[in-house]
């Protein structure tokens, strides 16, 4: 069944988005950095097949689908929520996992295509190389999200207007490290901190495995865009550094104000305006909003681009103290986390087994 069936929303045909920029080509093989190469190798030796190593044959709860407490839901609280029964709030989760799902498929068709560009604009070999092993591992995550939404929730909604707007401010500009600010920094960043979140939250199998696995990846992509950019960005002139610290606070705002969920009250008909008043209001949703940035601040301020403007907008934000945030500590938990799942299920595969062996020698 065509994907257009489970739009929620009408989503159109497609969206062309006309490019500028120059492709590069570099005639320098042998020099590169040890650091880049090395991320390079990696992202070699850990390619993997999500029809494989993600358990498809788990079922998920469509009335709670990734086993979260009510809690959770933005809207508890809420006097939409008070009003709806057992049946519609069970809808209402479906809807929100749908509609949340649904941005980091749209993201991740987006990273794939910002990947492709670096591959075609970035100055540097070791560059091309890891780009180039990014492309396929975004067009991974984009299949892994594309068949959790069509098989396991059989809903999809359109891209989210703010994550357009930003995705095309992105690829159309025509200097080759906008792809890397905007889709490595600022909604790499942001797609790690929402999937920890859930990734931390969620008590169903399935889309833990998803997200553990997906964030594997993410992790050295944004470690990608931390070492090169850190490496241009040194000799940036004062125009050209605050010209990219104002694309970083745009952006910032445009991806705050993109968890307003307003698609998903449109399509289940409520009151639009009153759940995006509690949602800017909820004390759990501006928790949940501000942990979007964990990643975010401390590698803008690592990557030099710490100007008055950006710490102003952060701390209007509330999200400046994250400045401080020890993110090569977060970034090797989220590669443990996907090992740690691989070995556990390497040892039910085992335990499986030797019950098999057992059950057939009791047989015979």
């Amino acid at each position: 069944m065509s994907t257009h069936a489970k739009y929620t929303l009408p989503a159109g045909d497609g969206w062309d988005v006309p490019m500028n920029g120059t492709a590069h080509f570099s005639w320098e093989y042998d020099d590169g950095r040890e650091r880049l190469l090395a991320l390079y190798a990696k992202g070699k030796a850990k390619q993997w097949d999500s029809a494989t190593r993600i358990d498809w044959s788990l079922d998920v709860d469509l009335a709670n689908p990734l086993g979260l407490a009510p809690e959770t839901s933005p809207l508890f609280g809420s006097p939409t929520y008070d009003r709806l029964d057992q049946q519609g709030r069970d809808e209402l989760a479906r809807h929100m996992v749908a509609w949340q799902w649904s941005q980091f498929l749209h993201g991740e068709q987006g990273a794939a295509i910002c990947a492709s560009r670096l591959v075609e604009s970035v100055p540097d070999l070791d560059a091309k190389f890891y780009a180039a092993t990014q492309v396929m591992d975004e067009a991974r995550h984009a299949e892994t999200y594309a068949r959790f939404l069509q098989e396991k929730l059989g809903l999809v909604y359109p891209i989210n207007t703010h994550l357009q707007a930003l995705l095309n401010d992105t690829l159309t500009d025509s200097r080759w490290d906008m792809p890397y600010l905007g889709m490595q920094v600022l909604i790499e960043g942001v797609a790690l901190a929402a999937f920890g979140v859930f990734r931390e939250a969620s008590t169903s199998p399935l889309p833990k495995q998803i997200l553990a696995y997906v964030m594997q990846d993410e992790a050295r992509h944004v470690a990608f865009g931390r070492l090169a950019l850190k490496d241009a960005y040194r000799d940036l002139t004062t125009k050209e550094r605050e010209e990219r610290e104002d694309f970083v606070v745009e952006g910032c705002y445009l991806l705050r104000d993109r968890f307003q969920g307003r698609e998903v009250w449109q399509t289940l008909g409520f009151d639009e305006q009153e759940c995006v008043e509690h949602v800017e209001q909820s004390p759990m949703m501006r928790a949940y909003r501000s942990l979007l940035f964990t990643r975010i601040v401390p590698i803008v301020k690592d990557i030099g681009l710490w100007g008055e403007r950006i710490q102003k907008a952060y701390a209007d934000m509330g999200v400046l103290d994250y400045a401080g945030v020890d993110i090569d500590a977060i970034m090797r938990h989220d590669e443990d986390v996907a090992d740690r799942i691989d070995e556990e299920k390497a040892l039910r595969a085992r335990a499986d087994q030797v019950h098999e062996t057992i059950a057939v020698g009791a047989a015979d």
